[in-house]
């Protein structure tokens, strides 16, 4: 079981990819899951708008479309980042474009854990999750 990484359009993201994979796993198991397969397909806002509309008959941009496979207590799952997006919303939420990066790469993983934000206080709870998350990262330079 892996955690992959890809990219659609985009020059791939600078994130240290064993630290990144150390967290999500850490993540998953304080929430009582194990991972699978999870890949992260990083792309432009165009081919998340693409992605939006063929698979979810949605038309909008998103920061990132999570495709859930998980299956008892082993979360798997394709998980589509637009980068451009997630630039615009580090503008929009006065945070940095690395912060915002790990956020949205967390984001994901926590739906795939269960964690819903779009009914009624939902939306704090998965702040409060992706901050806690984000205050456990660890990246050495």
């Amino acid at each position: 079981m892996a955690i992959h990484y890809y990219t659609e359009e985009v020059k791939a993201p600078a994130i240290k990819r064993r630290a990144v994979t150390n967290w999500i796993k850490a993540v998953a198991k304080e929430h009582g899951y194990k991972v699978g397969e999870i890949s992260y397909i990083f792309c432009s806002d165009e081919k998340i708008l693409e992605v939006n509309r063929q698979y979810l008959q949605h038309d909008y941009y998103t920061d990132i479309i999570t495709f859930d496979y998980t299956e008892g207590q082993t979360i798997a799952g394709d998980l589509f980042i637009s980068l451009d997006t997630v630039r615009t919303n580090a503008e929009k939420f006065n945070s940095t474009y690395e912060e915002e990066l790990h956020r949205t790469i967390i984001h994901g993983i926590l739906h795939l854990c269960g964690i819903n934000d779009k009914g009624p206080g939902e939306r704090a709870i998965m702040e409060g999750e992706e901050n806690k998350a984000l205050s456990q990262l660890k990246i050495k330079n």
